[in-house]
């Protein structure tokens, strides 16, 4: 499994400036964090499928495994009706170049037809397994295409420089205009699009992951955003739980809510990104912890934690269902025999439960705090912890735990369970 410092290494290995490429569509409007890694899995199993064979967009866009996600995850119309053709040329073919002009992708032309060919297929597994590791992508990406055309500066002032003024709305809004301006100038100067719409449209989509990772304000409705650019504001799909709850008062539970307010969510999509998500904590455990348990008894240690589990199952919590935060691996008796009595998947073990979540919070300590090594990718992080804590729990107090604060964390398991044994 690669890491995030390999993708570095990757990248700087090309040379991606827009002044002597003249390429403007080295990121795109639907160059989303999830519809990137969608698109980067279905290549990746048609790769599977047609190993070392060329193979055009439409070769991804009709290909089974495409089709029957794209309307599932995305609940879009079939790729293969003739409605559909302008919404998925955009759909597939943005990735496609994007991908094509990092260089993870091979991209030549068969007359006015691109083909491509993969030229990294581990960066493209790295980018297809998961939204985040898309979005760690997308980010150094997006730097090093600014770097080596000399645009890194604008932005790097913008981000830097508003750290003093986010309470001045007017000095925001001239620094946010800056930057804007110059991007809009760099792209009609140096690539073949000259609208404002169509720079704005790409614009977007280069400051807002920018913004992400710098715990900045970016950009929403062609103005400098209101607020810190969050994780959900850069998904295509965007009917997000924190959303569907955000009006929810303070003292009513989300299930008393829910039943007041019947929630509407795309199974499909959970189902999918619930997959991913074990398929690469999986891959994670297998190669740092040499495939142990992450829950350790001393009767398993020597055996294989093949089971990936659901601490709050995912039928009940479906919201929580793709976080690492609340995935655990397991051997097959700790999870058919334990965490499930007597193997019934439908029941839950409460006292056990308890057990992993204090383990879960053990494995996540080390991984963003103790480490396993220099070369470990951070997979987890402490708010998303808190919050699954807090829809487990139905207890939004949990999260007003501060930063990396364990022991509380500790405490607040304890606590729950004592009141419900």
């Amino acid at each position: 499994m690669l890491t995030e410092q390999a993708v570095i290494d990757f990248l700087s290995q090309n040379d991606y400036d827009v002044r002597t490429s003249h390429n403007g569509r080295w990121i795109d409007q639907k160059c989303t964090p999830d519809v990137l890694s969608f698109q980067a899995d279905c290549i990746y199993n048609y790769v599977m499928e047609h190993p070392g064979q060329p193979f055009y967009t439409k070769d991804i866009w009709f290909n089974d495994y495409a089709i029957d996600n794209t309307m599932a995850i995305f609940k879009k119309p079939s790729p293969t009706t003739d409605k559909a053709k302008n919404e998925y040329d955009k759909f597939f073919g943005q990735p496609l170049k994007l991908l094509g002009y990092s260089k993870v992708l091979n991209e030549t032309k068969d007359g006015n037809k691109n083909v491509y060919t993969v030229n990294n297929l581990e960066l493209l597994e790295y980018i297809a397994i998961s939204e985040r590791n898309a979005l760690k992508f997308l980010f150094r990406y997006i730097e090093k295409v600014l770097s080596d055309s000399g645009l890194y500066s604008s932005f790097n002032n913008y981000f830097s420089e508003q750290k003093r003024y986010l309470s001045n709305k007017d000095r925001m809004q001239s620094l946010y205009l800056n930057v804007k301006n110059d991007f809009y100038h760099f792209t009609k100067r140096y690539t073949p699009i000259n609208k404002d719409l169509e720079c704005g449209r790409i614009f977007t989509k280069v400051i807002n992951p920018l913004a992400y990772f710098y715990n900045a304000c970016g950009t929403e409705g062609g103005h400098v955003s209101k607020d810190m650019i969050t994780f959900d504001v850069l998904m295509y799909n965007r009917n997000n739980f924190r959303d569907i709850y955000a009006n929810k008062p303070k003292g009513i539970t989300r299930k008393e809510y829910a039943s007041e307010n019947p929630i509407q969510i795309n199974e499909q999509y959970y189902e999918y990104q619930s997959n991913k998500a074990k398929k690469f904590l999986r891959l994670f455990n297998d190669q740092y912890r040499n495939g142990q348990t992450e829950h350790l008894e001393s009767a398993h240690l020597r055996d294989q934690a093949i089971h990936i589990h659901h601490i709050f199952p995912k039928a009940m919590y479906p919201e929580i269902c793709y976080y690492l935060e609340n995935l655990i691996a397991l051997t097959p008796t700790q999870h058919y025999n334990y965490a499930h009595p007597n193997g019934h998947t439908q029941e839950i073990n409460v006292a056990y439960q308890k057990l992993l979540l204090l383990s879960k919070a053990d494995r996540i300590k080390e991984n963003l705090l103790e480490h396993y090594g220099e070369n470990v990718e951070k997979i987890y992080e402490f708010s998303r912890f808190l919050h699954v804590l807090s829809v487990g729990f139905d207890n939004d107090d949990v999260e007003s735990i501060e930063d990396m604060d364990f022991p509380s964390v500790m405490n607040a398991i304890n606590v729950y369970y004592a009141d419900i044994a």
